[in-house]
């Protein structure tokens, strides 16, 4: 392997990770900006929880104007919540088929999930530039 393919490889690995970084940046920003939207028009509501797993759940609920909405994209946050359960959301009032989270949780609770994703993909990028430059080592020395 040549000196320029070695850094060319090197330098398409550092763009990945740095486009990790901007996915896992944008996660964060992304939940920060569902929660301002919600906290400017909240409205909080009794929901049904009609199924959940680790990472969606869907609920029902009805707002005061008497409509039963169910968010397409389910709930915001939603671990640790089981079908059937009845439990309390905040959800924006002029978008409640959007942005609906169960009360008490935050994005704060996003922080998390994508540091551990930098984090990963950074790992896996420093683990595939050593290795492409030991290779690049190997293939010059003989």
């Amino acid at each position: 392997m040549t000196r320029t393919v070695q850094r060319r490889i090197q330098i398409a690995l550092a763009v990945l990770g740095v486009v990790v970084g901007l996915i896992g940046t944008v996660i964060i920003a992304g939940a920060y900006r569902n929660d301002a939207k919600i906290d400017a028009n909240k409205a909080t509501a009794v929901a049904d929880v009609i199924s959940a797993d680790r990472l969606h759940a869907a609920v029902n609920f009805v707002t005061p104007d008497g409509v039963l909405r169910n968010p397409k994209l389910g709930l915001l946050y939603p671990t640790d919540l089981a079908t059937g359960q009845r439990i309390l959301v905040d959800y924006d009032a002029t978008d409640p088929d959007n942005l609906a989270r169960p009360v008490g949780r935050d994005a704060s609770l996003s922080i998390f999930p994508a540091l551990s994703v930098i984090a990963a993909g950074w790992v896996l990028v420093i683990i595939l530039m050593l290795g492409v430059a030991e290779t690049g080592r190997r293939s010059r020395r003989d």
